[in-house]
């Protein structure tokens, strides 16, 4: 899996980056298939922005979230990033499993 970090009007210090990398290990232990994720942090006027794409098989994962602290930012996005991909897997898993309510009334 690739993690690519990047700024915009800001500059990622080791630090930043390694805040990232950690955070992001939580989001990714929940799925196993990850081709790629891209983290965009980016100054905007009295905000901090975090964006991140996570490609998997079949879908790309997006979202963002916006905090007037950059870690604060972070931490909401990876939360979000979490329960998407939580939401990704059950779809996943759960496809073509359930049975529906004409099936249920057809067998009574």
């Amino acid at each position: 899996m690739n993690l690519n970090i990047s700024g915009h009007h800001l500059e990622i210090t080791p630090a930043i980056r390694e805040y990232v990398v950690s955070k992001f290990a939580r989001v990714l232990r929940h799925i196993d298939n990850v081709i790629d994720a891209s983290v965009i942090l980016s100054l905007e006027p009295l905000k901090h922005k975090a964006e991140v794409t996570l490609r998997v098989p079949g879908k790309d994962i997006h979202c963002e979230a916006q905090e007037e602290n950059l870690y604060a930012a972070i931490d909401l996005l990876t939360d979000k990033a979490d329960r998407l991909v939580l939401k990704h897997k059950e779809k996943q898993q759960g496809f073509g499993k359930t049975t529906s309510a004409r099936e249920l009334n057809m067998s009574e």
